[in-house]
């Protein structure tokens, strides 16, 4: 069941966002709580990150944002990820496929987003739902950890 956010949630994503098998996907290098807090609370103040429950408890998140003005039909799929521990139950495919369709109801007629080039799974996944990559920005993403930067794919679903 997807359900927005709420200031009452920090503390389960905030355990998920950092844990060492999704955090190399996400916008950000580990860090303490504190630090984390002013970012959560602009996820949610923006009405667009949703996380999704199974068997009454956050099993994933993900924020969904649409665009304004000439490209309002357009939506930007992101900050995505599934508790590890529940990963191959289908909760990946059940979020995604749940954002698709709402915003498809909504009048989107594209879906973008970015995927790390050394995030496999994650491109396989895309690509198995009809994502297709349009194409590649360079030395893109840096993660601390990382002595370089590595390449960013931007992929989109596009409805008639």
């Amino acid at each position: 069941m997807r359900r927005l956010a709420t200031p009452e949630d920090i503390d389960t994503v905030f355990s998920l966002y950092m844990h060492e098998k999704v955090v190399p996907y996400l916008g950000y290098d580990p860090m303490p709580l504190e630090d984390f807090r002013p970012i959560y609370r602009q996820l949610i103040e923006g009405g667009d990150f949703f996380v999704y429950e199974r068997g009454g408890r956050i099993a994933g998140f993900y924020r969904a944002a649409r665009y304004t003005g000439r490209v309002r039909h357009v939506a930007g799929l992101g900050t995505l990820a599934v508790d590890p521990a529940l990963h191959g139950q289908g909760i990946a495919m059940a979020m995604v496929t749940d954002a698709i369709e709402r915003l498809k109801s909504d009048g989107v007629k594209r879906i973008e987003l970015i995927v790390e080039s050394d995030n496999a799974p994650a491109l396989r996944f895309y690509d198995k739902l009809g994502f297709e990559r349009e194409g590649t920005l360079r030395r893109f993403y840096k993660r601390a950890s990382d002595a370089q930067a590595i390449d960013d794919h931007i992929m989109a679903l596009l409805f008639d």
